[in-house]
């Protein structure tokens, strides 16, 4: 008999804090289509007194992209689901912030990293581009 108030009061006492802890955050998936239309075109803005990103990471770096062919003004299925791929291992689904993608080409002082080779692109996170990169890691559809 006492073992089983010991038990039930074990029981008792752990209820409570079984029901506080956090449940867990529902897994963010990058959505294919939202880059396609909305992320890949930042990779050829032309920025001023900067490289257009697909100038460097179309060759020579550590992240390259698909290159276009001549006269070809965007990546057609086949190389954006390459592009895709490419791009999510710089990118922590969900994490904005922990994502290279975003951090590298931050300035400093808006939060980001203290290099990127091809200059700082954005000097704030509420710029339209960074919201844009940072909605698709955050789950945007």
């Amino acid at each position: 008999m006492r073992t089983l108030f010991v038990a039930l009061a074990l029981v008792a006492a752990l209820a409570p804090v079984s029901a506080q802890q956090p449940a867990t955050p529902p897994q963010v998936t990058l959505d294919f289509e939202y880059f396609r239309t909305k992320v890949q075109p930042i990779f050829l803005h032309k920025r001023p007194n900067l490289a257009r990103c697909y100038v460097c990471h179309s060759q020579g770096t550590p992240l390259v992209i698909q290159s276009l062919s001549p006269g070809q003004t965007m990546w057609n299925e086949e190389q954006s689901r390459k592009n895709f791929e490419v791009i999510r291992r710089v990118v922590v689904p969900g994490n904005p912030r922990g994502s290279l993608l975003l951090m590298m080409p931050l300035a400093p002082e808006a939060g980001g990293g203290l290099f990127h080779p091809g200059g700082k692109h954005w000097t704030s996170q509420n710029d339209p581009e960074w919201r844009i990169l940072a909605d698709w890691v955050g789950g945007a559809k």
